[in-house]
């Protein structure tokens, strides 16, 4: 670390902080005589970069603060060169309170990870740059942000995460506000190809999936059959999770489940709300988890009127599945496997799409009541495992 940062740090129960003096010229734009924040960090590496960050942003800004007061010649020719520093007097909300702004309107009726999303995603941002009005972020500022996030080591997709969630909350607060449009956030180059690539997503081979349906027979718990029940549906983990007794219809010539959305749990999309007939090793799970469970939830472990606890559920079963399926699997996997197995059957694109809860491509399919169970139900058994090789 070089010695021109390392004399703006000091530690503070181990947590590094950044502290410089406000030049004298400069004290009647500042509230304080030092600016002094913490970085968030411990490690003397991300501190040292995060503190040359400031120091580069700072420069710029009394660059041009000591710009606006000279009497350079050519200075009479800028517009409007009388107004002050525009993040001195913007009556802009700021970004903390944008955010809260954003929360209250926007969380009702969403889990618990949207409010943490959006609650880590602007630390990032004031950790680095400041909680300031939302319309004094410059290109400069924002392209600082994005580099921080990559040396934090995030990928790619958390990265960009983290863009949507901040940019999605400064819209609202601009549109609720009334400010014209706020682009610092916008087209943000990213630098996939630079850093980290996604990997794509694996899809679990059918001899696993029968393998996995036969210890989760043997086990036969409420993890198990929350297990089974996805391997066989091609339910999302949340969508599972959500589950009540009464969204299960066993009876009749095709059990099936009614997937709408819950107090307790939205579903992604519109295209989401779906019937997805019961066969094989998911029509076992729910008739143990209905006639096991206690109360009106079908797996009231991971989930009650409070809310669903996905991530927890999620955590728990592929720590379980970790070791018996291929690197890179997950309990997603599971979603991705049923689309290859019913385009192994021929199954239409469209039927597809509506077994999964995935985006209708084409706008007449969104007419219409869609297909009547029976008909479903036709092209789920076709990619049922038969219970003989469990």
């Amino acid at each position: 670390m070089d010695v021109q940062n390392t004399r703006h740090l000091y530690t503070k129960r181990g947590i590094y902080y950044f502290s410089r003096r406000v030049p004298r010229d400069l004290k009647a734009h500042y509230k304080q005589s030092r600016i002094s924040l913490s970085l968030g960090t411990k490690s003397q590496k991300v501190a040292g970069a995060r503190a040359r960050t400031l120091v580069a942003k700072l420069d710029d800004d009394w660059i041009t603060l000591r710009w606006r007061a000279s009497s350079d010649p050519i200075r009479r020719f800028l517009v409007d060169h009388t107004a002050p520093n525009v993040a001195l007097t913007s009556d802009a909300p700021t970004l903390a309170e944008a955010m809260d702004h954003y929360l209250q309107a926007k969380s009702k009726g969403r889990s618990v990870t949207f409010r943490q999303a959006a609650e880590r995603s602007v630390g990032y941002l004031t950790g680095l740059l400041g909680d300031r009005p939302i319309d004094t972020y410059a290109r400069a500022d924002v392209n600082r942000f994005r580099d921080s996030l990559f040396e934090r080591g995030l990928s790619a997709a958390s990265v960009r995460r983290t863009f949507n969630n901040v940019r999605a909350l400064i819209n609202f607060a601009a549109r609720e506000h009334g400010l014209p449009e706020i682009r610092s956030f916008s087209g943000v180059y990213l630098g996939e190809e630079q850093h980290q690539s996604e990997s794509k997503r694996q899809t679990i081979p059918v001899d696993v999936i029968t393998s996995i349906q036969a210890q989760c027979r043997q086990l036969d718990d409420e993890a198990r059959w929350l297990i089974a029940l996805i391997s066989d549906s091609g339910m999302r983990l949340s969508e599972a999770v959500g589950l009540t007794k009464d969204d299960v219809h066993l009876s009749g010539t095709h059990p099936h489940l009614t997937l709408k959305a819950h107090p307790w749990r939205r579903l992604k999309t519109r295209g989401s709300e779906r019937v997805i007939p019961l066969v094989g090793a998911s029509l076992w799970a729910a008739q143990r988890a209905t006639s096991t469970s206690q109360g009106d939830f079908l797996f009231p472990k991971y989930c009650s009127k409070d809310g669903c606890k996905a991530n927890s559920a999620s955590g728990a079963l592929n720590k379980w599945l970790s070791a018996r399926v291929p690197k890179g699997c997950v309990i997603h996997s599971f979603r991705h496997s049923i689309r290859d197995r019913l385009r192994a059957v021929e199954c239409p694109s469209d039927m597809i799409d509506r077994i999964g809860g995935w985006s209708i491509a084409s706008i007449g399919e969104g007419y219409g009541s869609g297909y009547p169970v029976a008909v479903v139900s036709k092209w789920m058994l076709k990619i049922q495992i038969s219970a003989k090789t469990l």
